[in-house]
C-alpha cells in the first residue's frame, strides 16, 4: 500500500503559525555582560557570555573576559569578582565584538533586563567604531513579569527566578554563568505560554508588549492570506473599506496590525471596526502602488490620510471665457468644452494662492470675479483700484473708456498661458525686480515672501512640466531588469506599459525568455486610456507621479514610444530652470 504524499504548501490548510515564526524554530542567544557600572555610553564591559539555543538545544557557546576602558570600581570588583590583573591580558572591546557579533548573527538575542545589556553592547560598538546591532530582543525580565506572579516569587531577579523555576545553572554574576541560567528561565517561561497561543517570536513579542486582547482576537483575519505582493483591503461587517494598503509580504504585513508594533491610535480603531481583509495580488511593485491609489480612489477609506480624494485638491485654473482669469478650484473638469488651462495639484489652498499673487506680478489679468461680456458696456462700472495702479488693463472698460481691447488683453493672457505650461522667463524676472525692489527699501519680509510665492509657483509648474510627457504620450513601453527584492518575483524583465499618463498593463517576463513577444502581447491586452484633453493632466496625478518616478530610476529603458507623443524633455526656460536661477532647486517638486 503506497503511502499518501504530503500536501503541498498550495493545499494544506493554513494555521496560526504561517503568520509567524514557530519559536521552535528560532535561534536565540542568551547574552549577559558584566560592566564596569555607569553609564553605557561611557562605561566598560568586563566580559561576554552567551548562549546559542534553537528548539530546546544548545547550538554553542561563547565566553570571554574583555579589557575595559575604564577602571573597575572596588564595589563591582567584589560582586562579580572579576579584578582588573584578571582583564589586564584579555582582548579590548574593539577586538571582541566583531567575532561575538558573528556568533549572534541571525538570531534573537535574549537578556534579563535586556535594555541595559543591549545599551552597554550599542555603546561599546559606537566607540569600537562598528554597526550597533539591530537584532530582535527578547526580555526574560519583562516576561517573568508577565507569567510569574508574587504569590510564587517576591521579585524577578534572576537569582530568584532561577531559583523558583528550578533552573539547572546558578547565577553568580559571572557572564557565561549567567547567561546559562538565563536560558533555563527561558525555557521554562515558554513551557508556560503553551495554553495562552503563544507559538510564534511575534506572538511572544505581542505577549510581552501586552497587546490588547481585543486586538489579538482579530488576528485570525491574517489566515489565507497570500505570502505575495499587492495590496490588501480592510473591510468593515457591511462591506465598506476601511483602510487600503500595499506591501512585498501580504500575510506578513496584515499580521502585524494585530501586534504591539502597531501603535498607530487610528490603525487600533480600525482594526477593531475590521471583519474581513481583501487581497489583490499583483505581479510588480509598481502595479501594487498603482492599485492602492486607484482603490483609495475609488472608496475613499476613513483611516488613510495620504492620498484621499486625489482629485480633490487645489488647481490654479485659467479660465476659458472671453475674458480669461485665474481662479483656484478643487476639480479638473474632464469634458474637453472646458477650454481651460490648469496647473497643479498643489498642497493647500495657501501655496495655490502664492502662486496666484506670482503670476499676477507678472502679467496684468484681471483680478475682479465678475463675468465682462464680450463687449464692455459703455455705461458699466468704472476702473477699479488696481487699474488705477497700472496693476490691471482694466478690460471691463473696454477702449472706448480708455480700457484694454480684446487683441492686447489676449496677448497678456497667452503669456500667461505660456507660464503656466512652459516659459517662465515672465515669472522669474518679474519676481526679482519685485525682491530687488523691495530689497532695496530695507522691506526684506516683504521681499522674503515675494521669493516665496515665486518659490511656490515654480515648484508646482516643474511637477507638472515633467508629468506633461508622460501624460500626454498615447502610448509608450518602458523595461527595467527585475530588480532583487524580496517578496517579488525573480525574471528576466519588468515590462510597463503606460498610456496618458495612466497604467495600462505591466508583466514580468521569465529569465532568458525574449522579451519582444511578451512586450507585443502587453500592447495588444493593455488598457484602453482616453486622452486627458487640451491642457489638462491625467486624471489622477498621484499615479502619473507614481509612473514618473519608476521611469526615472537608473535602468529604466525606453523600448517604444507612440509617434504622436510630445518629446521627452522639459521646456528650455520652464520651472527648473527658473528654480535653478532663483536658487531654490535644492528644495523637492
Amino acid at each position: 500500500m503506497r503511502s499518501a504524499s504530503p500536501p503541498s504548501p498550495e493545499h494544506r490548510q493554513a494555521s496560526f503559525d504561517d503568520l509567524g515564526r514557530p519559536l521552535a524554530e528560532v535561534a536565540f542567544v542568551v547574552v549577559d555582560l558584566e560592566t564596569t557600572g555607569g553609564a553605557p555610553a561611557e562605561g566598560g564591559i568586563t566580559e561576554i557570555g552567551a548562549v546559542k539555543v534553537r528548539g530546546g538545544e544548545v547550538l554553542g557557546e561563547f565566553q570571554t573576559l574583555v579589557r575595559p576602558d575604564s577602571p573597575i570600581p572596588p564595589a563591582v570588583q567584589v560582586l562579580t569578582g572579576i579584578t582588573p590583573a584578571m582583564v589586564a591580558g584579555a582582548p579590548s572591546a574593539a577586538a571582541v565584538l566583531p567575532a561575538f557579533l558573528e556568533f549572534a548573527r541571525g538570531a534573537v538575542l535574549v537578556a534579563h533586563n535586556a535594555r541595559y545589556d543591549t545599551a552597554f553592547l550599542a555603546g561599546a560598538c559606537r566607540r569600537a567604531g562598528l554597526e550597533e546591532p539591530r537584532h530582535e530582543v527578547v526580555d526574560t525580565l519583562a516576561l517573568a513579569r508577565r507569567l510569574v506572579g508574587r504569590d510564587e516569587a517576591r521579585d524577578h531577579k534572576l537569582g530568584t527566578l532561577a531559583r523558583v523555576l528550578r533552573a539547572g545553572a546558578t547565577p553568580d554574576h559571572r557572564a557565561l554563568h549567567d547567561a546559562r541560567a538565563t536560558v533555563d528561565v527561558l525555557h521554562a517561561l515558554l513551557g508556560r505560554l503553551g495554553n495562552r497561543g503563544v507559538r510564534t517570536l511575534e506572538d511572544l513579542k505581542d505577549f510581552t508588549a501586552a497587546t490588547p486582547p481585543a486586538r489579538r482576537a482579530k488576528k485570525h483575519l491574517a489566515l489565507g492570506l497570500p505570502s505575495s505582493p499587492g495590496v490588501y483591503l480592510f473591510r468593515d461587517g457591511r462591506g465598506r473599506v476601511l483602510y487600503v494598503g500595499t506591501s512585498v509580504d501580504v500575510r506578513r504585513r496584515v499580521a502585524q496590525y494585530f501586534t504591539a508594533s502597531e501603535t498607530r491610535a487610528r490603525m487600533t480603531e480600525m482594526v477593531s471596526a475590521a471583519a474581513e481583509v481583501v487581497p489583490v495580488v499583483c505581479a510588480t511593485p509598481l502595479e501594487a502602488r498603482v492599485r492602492e491609489l486607484r482603490l483609495i480612489a475609488e472608496h475613499d477609506p476613513p483611516y488613510n490620510r495620504r492620498s484621499r480624494d486625489p482629485e480633490r485638491a487645489t488647481w490654479v485654473k485659467l479660465t476659458a471665457e472671453a475674458w480669461p482669469r485665474l481662479s483656484l478650484v478643487k476639480q479638473v473638469r474632464e469634458d474637453a468644452a472646458d477650454g481651460a488651462e490648469y496647473l497643479g495639484p498643489f498642497r493647500s489652498a495657501r501655496t495655490a494662492e502664492l502662486a496666484v499673487a506670482a503670476l499676477h506680478d507678472a502679467h496684468p489679468l484681471r483680478r475682479c470675479t465678475r463675468r465682462i461680456p464680450r463687449v464692455p458696456r459703455a455705461d458699466g462700472p468704472g476702473a477699479c483700484v488696481l487699474a488705477e495702479l497700472g496693476r490691471c488693463g482694466a478690460p471691463c472698460l473696454g477702449p472706448q473708456r480708455g480700457g484694454q481691447d480684446a487683441a492686447s488683453y489676449g496677448l497678456v493672457v497667452e503669456q500667461a498661458r505660456a507660464s503656466l505650461r512652459g516659459d517662465a522667463g515672465a515669472a522669474l524676472e518679474a519676481g526679482r525686480r519685485r525682491m530687488a525692489a523691495l530689497a532695496g527699501q530695507e522691506r526684506y519680509e516683504e521681499a522674503a515672501q515675494a521669493r516665496d510665492r515665486l518659490d511656490a509657483l515654480l515648484r508646482t509648474a516643474e511637477r507638472a512640466q515633467r508629468r506633461r510627457p508622460v501624460a500626454e504620450a498615447p502610448e509608450l513601453v518602458a523595461a527595467r531588469r527585475c530588480a532583487p527584492e524580496p517578496g517579488w518575483p525573480h525574471g528576466g524583465w519588468e515590462l510597463v506599459l503606460v498610456r496618458h499618463g495612466r497604467l495600462a498593463g505591466t508583466t514580468v517576463t521569465p529569465r532568458g525568455a525574449d522579451p519582444v513577444p511578451h512586450v507585443e502581447a502587453l500592447r495588444a491586452t493593455g488598457e484602453v486610456v482616453a486622452p486627458p484633453g487640451p491642457g489638462r493632466p491625467g486624471l489622477l496625478v498621484e499615479e502619473t507621479d507614481a509612473l514618473l518616478t519608476w521611469l526615472e530610476q537608473p535602468g529604466v529603458r525606453l523600448v517604444s514610444l507612440d509617434p504622436g507623443a510630445p518629446p521627452w524633455a522639459l521646456p528650455v526656460r520652464g520651472a527648473g530652470w527658473a528654480r535653478h536661477r532663483l536658487g531654490t532647486s535644492g528644495t523637492a517638486p
